[in-house]
């Protein structure tokens, strides 16, 4: 696609230690979600959301049913979210969003990761005013201008279209999120989504040298391995 976005977990479960911290990171935001939403994904449409991209992720059953029984009992952990923003090699810009039941040790954890990268937080605000919060949804297509129709039919505000390769691709205000899923799954009968996420998406992006891109690659390694981690987005190309 023309616009730069990764999907989640793009270099997930390369192997069983990496599988078993991906399937913790779900675990923890399922549960997260359905505390705070209720235990029915038919109430809880950010839940059905994550329950669907866990699937897609390969997160195996007994892991998604065991974070909603932990969230259907009384008390259990306090989780917030937490949010760094901070710069890399190159002057790449990152995005740290995390979930943690210890800010303090949580902001310790990340603040190494980049000291030991020599990368440099940012304040609040520093990066993220240069990245669209999207919703951002993709599928197997050719019908550009049907799912434009429709989306538009249905007073959905669309950021952006692209259709490359035999797949449409669209952007919206992470705000209409569910407004779209809907609207797509209603004109185009089964389909599936390939990307179904809301992400950071950069409005520009930089390119990195050799050196550069491998500070990069250790830095967001380096991130994927904490736990209170939930995802990292830059504008590396």
């Amino acid at each position: 696609m023309g616009r730069a976005y990764q999907n989640r977990k793009d270099s997930m479960a390369k192997t069983s230690d990496m599988k078993a911290r991906v399937y913790s990171k779900y675990a923890r935001e399922l549960y997260v979600s359905a505390k705070s939403g209720g235990v029915d994904p038919e109430g809880n449409l950010s839940l059905r959301a994550l329950i669907d991209r866990a699937k897609r992720d390969q997160v195996p059953a007994h892991v998604i049913e065991k974070a909603l029984d932990k969230a259907r009992g009384v008390g259990g952990e306090d989780f917030s979210t937490a949010r760094y923003e901070g710069f890399g090699p190159g002057g790449a810009m990152v995005i740290v969003d995390c979930l943690t039941d210890n800010p303090n040790r949580t902001f310790g954890d990340v603040r190494q990761c980049f000291t030991k990268t020599k990368c440099k937080l940012g304040s609040p605000g520093s990066v993220s005013h240069l990245f669209d919060h999207s919703a951002i949804l993709v599928f197997a297509g050719d019908d550009e201008e049907g799912a434009l129709e429709a989306l538009m039919s249905a007073d959905v505000d669309v950021s952006d279209i692209e259709c490359e390769e035999g797949k449409i691709a669209i952007f919206a205000p992470h705000s209409e999120y569910f407004k779209a899923k809907k609207t797509l799954l209603d004109a185009f009968e089964g389909i599936e989504f390939e990307v179904d996420d809301i992400q950071f998406v950069p409005q520009t992006s930089v390119s990195l040298n050799a050196e550069e891109a491998g500070v990069m690659e250790a830095l967001i390694d380096m991130l994927d391995y904490l736990e209170d981690v939930q995802n990292v987005y830059h504008n590396a190309g």
